[in-house]
This record gives C-alpha cells, sequence and structure tokens, in this order.
C-alpha cells in the first residue's frame, strides 16, 4: 500500500506492534518483508507507520510470526482497516497533530483514567477555563489559533457526554481545583460545571486533599486509555518535547500501578462530590 499522507499516532502504534510480534520471532525486516513480496523500505515503512497495510497482510504477517492471540490479530486488523474521519479532521493543519492524536486516541478508547496535579482534566474543562490556560501557556496567541484550542478541547468531551460515553475516571488533587487560572467567576463556574458531570454520570471524580498523609505523587499526572485489548492499551504523560504516547508493556504495568496508588490516596467519589461542593462554596 503507498505510504499515508498523513502519518498519525494510531498509525504509528499498529506498527509499532507488528514490529513487536516480529522482533518476538526473531525474524528479521528483510525476512518478513520476503513474505509479503516486499522489500526491507516497504517493511520499515509499514512498522513505522508512514505505509498502511491491509488486514490480509496483518493476518499473514501474524500467521508467520505464530501469534495465536485471535483477539490481538483481530483489533490489529480493526486498525489497518480503520477509515473513520473523525470530527478531529477538521484541525488538520489548524492545530499541532498531538491534538488529533489525542481526539483519536480517546475516540476509540475503551475506558479513560487520568490523574492529574496542577490542573483541571481537559475533558472537564470549561471553555474559559481552557482560554485562560492557553492564553497563559502561549502568550499573545491571536484569536486565529486560541479559538480553534478552545473549541477542539470543547468537542473532546464528545467521548464522555455521547450516546454511547466511554466510562471515565479521573483522580484530581485539591490543588487543581483551588488554583485560579482566571478570576473567581471563572474558578467556581469550573467546579460547577465538574459537579454536574458527575450527576450526569458522565465522570467518576476522587480529590485528593492536601492534607493527605503518605502522598508522594507530584509528579503522577497522566491519561491512561483502554484498547480492545489489553495489550493496545495506551499511556500519556507530558515531556519535555511535548505529549509521550507510551505502549511498552513495562510503562504501561507502572502506569496501572501508579493510578491504582493515587487512587488508593484520594477519597471516594462520593466524598470527593461533597469537598468539591464545599469548595464551590467557599468562592
Amino acid at each position: 500500500m503507498p505510504p499515508k499522507r498523513h502519518l498519525t499516532a494510531r498509525r504509528v502504534r499498529l506498527g509499532a506492534e507488528l514490529r513487536k510480534l516480529r522482533e518476538a520471532t526473531g525474524m528479521k525486516a528483510r525476512e518478513a518483508a520476503a513474505l509479503l513480496g516486499a522489500d526491507s523500505v516497504q517493511m520499515s515503512q509499514i512498522e513505522s507507520g508512514v505505509a498502511g497495510v491491509s488486514a490480509e497482510r496483518v493476518h499473514r504477517l501474524a500467521a508467520h510470526y505464530t501469534c495465536a492471540d485471535e483477539a490481538l490479530i483481530d483489533a490489529l486488523k480493526a486498525m489497518a482497516t480503520d477509515r473513520t474521519r473523525g470530527w478531529w479532521e477538521e484541525y488538520r493543519g489548524v492545530l499541532p497533530p498531538v491534538f488529533l492524536d489525542v481526539a483519536e486516541l480517546e475516540h476509540h478508547a475503551t475506558f479513560l483514567r487520568e490523574v492529574v496535579i496542577t490542573h483541571v482534566p481537559g475533558l472537564l474543562q470549561t471553555a474559559d477555563y481552557a482560554r485562560a490556560i492557553y492564553s497563559y501557556m502561549v502568550p499573545g496567541l491571536p484569536a486565529s489559533e486560541l479559538d480553534p484550542r478552545v473549541e477542539h478541547r470543547m468537542r473532546r468531551r464528545a467521548v464522555i457526554e455521547g450516546d454511547s460515553p466511554t466510562p471515565y475516571e479521573t483522580v484530581i488533587h485539591e490543588f487543581a481545583l483551588r488554583i485560579r487560572v482566571s478570576d473567581r467567576h471563572v474558578a467556581r463556574a469550573q467546579l460547577r460545571e465538574i459537579l454536574d458531570q458527575i450527576e450526569g454520570d458522565h465522570a467518576t471524580v476522587r480529590v485528593v486533599p492536601t492534607d493527605q498523609d503518605g502522598f508522594a505523587g507530584a509528579g503522577a499526572s497522566m491519561m491512561y486509555t483502554g484498547g480492545p485489548v489489553p495489550q493496545l492499551d495506551t499511556g500519556l504523560r507530558d515531556a519535555p518535547t511535548g505529549t509521550a504516547f507510551i505502549d511498552a508493556e513495562p510503562q504501561l504495568n507502572q502506569l496501572r500501578t501508579l493510578f491504582r496508588k493515587v487512587e488508593k490516596a484520594s477519597l471516594d467519589p462520593t466524598a470527593s462530590r461533597d469537598f468539591i461542593h464545599r469548595l464551590s462554596k467557599e468562592l
């Protein structure tokens, strides 16, 4: 298949999973390419996500890699044939590619888990809150770039508010709830929005109070998205160069453990709702 015009995180992940299967057998890339009547360059393009791959080729490769995990094979074939052009495609060329990749990842997720320490989670932000953050992060950002960022963030909420909402759990530190990214009015509206999302069963929210003993997770912020099979789960964390997509099993396991530890340090959902309600009354 010809190289894809747009290199997306989803295509990169498909190629990476095919490479993992090949390397597990000890087979060289040129040997795998020969099985498809291709060359090592074409195989490299498939495994890097630059070139697409058909479901039939995924099936053939999996057979030669002696992969007996039918659920994983079916999930990879589905990724290979996916032609979804979601709402995020409207922002291609308008916003950085990572914005589109995150929205696409959320769209396909079977569940979403998030830990935030310094800001309210993006999926729960109001437009005014999001605008304040983007304006602060990039001072002087023109409206032609600021407005699409805010709009994109609001549209991401479709995954938890739509007809078939994705289960979403988040742990928020009290610090994030108290920081005023704008003014008192925006802060109060933001807390009210979180409470509305809780009451609408769109999100399960837990709060870590500042006086909680034994919480050393100041750097715990992350998102964890469930794949169609556990091997295709994905983690997201902020890195010096931007958002890092994590797919290595040891690192995914660390994120699972991290979420459980932070969750253990938090209040239960009912107590968390009451906690947020008290904060809103203080404003």
